[in-house]
């Protein structure tokens, strides 16, 4: 670890071993992060950028994992603030922006408040399927978006959009919010465009080939 990131962790006082079940900020300031902990779930190229682990337990510590190229940290107004190429790798969800400010509780139960990404931000969360089924992700795409730890929802602004499977789901007015909660449910106030596509039914004869007739 760099001077820099030992030295944001003493100021932020986040002991990382002993910190409790809430938004623990861990920093790593670097342009190419560790590939162990950024390793991808699949192939798919989402989850190579924005992976996300869906087997969290609510009882497990929490550990954020946060990557850019520079940093800047506030011991007195319990702020964190980076800038260039971030990446942030969370349990609950995964982001990527120009910029992120995290605030920090303070006193003992120290860890992340909130979250504010801006620039360019892309932000992935998935719901598991109760009853065993295929995992919905959705992504979210703003100009700046929000994450409340004590709500653990995603607040989009600024030309906001939400894709869900082939579904797309877009602002069309620029005071439209949209808030995706944990799990994974959409939310939204002010205009917006709903796309939805289905895919050509194919009829059971039409995939059967005629045979030529007998001469």
């Amino acid at each position: 670890m760099s001077k820099l990131a030992a030295l944001a962790l003493l100021f932020l006082g986040v002991e990382i071993a002993r910190l409790p079940a809430q938004g623990v900020v861990t920093t790593g300031v670097a342009k190419k992060p560790d590939k162990s902990a950024a390793k991808a779930p699949t192939e798919n190229t989402t989850d190579k950028i924005l992976g996300t682990d869906r087997n969290l337990k609510t009882n497990e510590p929490v550990t954020t994992e946060i990557y850019a190229d520079e940093a800047f940290f506030d011991s007195t107004k319990y702020i964190g603030v980076f800038t260039g190429h971030v990446k942030v790798v969370d349990p609950r969800f995964n982001l990527q922006s120009d910029k992120l400010t995290v605030y920090v509780r303070k006193g003992e139960n120290q860890g992340m408040e909130k979250a504010i990404a801006e620039g360019n931000v892309g932000i992935v969360r998935d719901r598991a399927d109760p009853n065993g089924g295929p995992v919905t992700r959705t992504i979210g795409r703003a100009d700046t978006a929000t994450y409340i730890t004590a709500t653990n929802n995603i607040e989009l602004k600024g030309t906001p959009r939400v894709q869900q499977g082939p579904n797309m789901h877009v602002a069309i007015s620029p005071d439209t919010v949209m808030v995706i909660n944990e799990n994974g449910q959409l939310t939204t106030h002010g205009s917006s465009r709903t796309d939805i596509r289905q895919e050509p039914k194919i009829e059971e004869g039409a995939k059967k080939t005629e045979a030529p007739p007998k001469k």
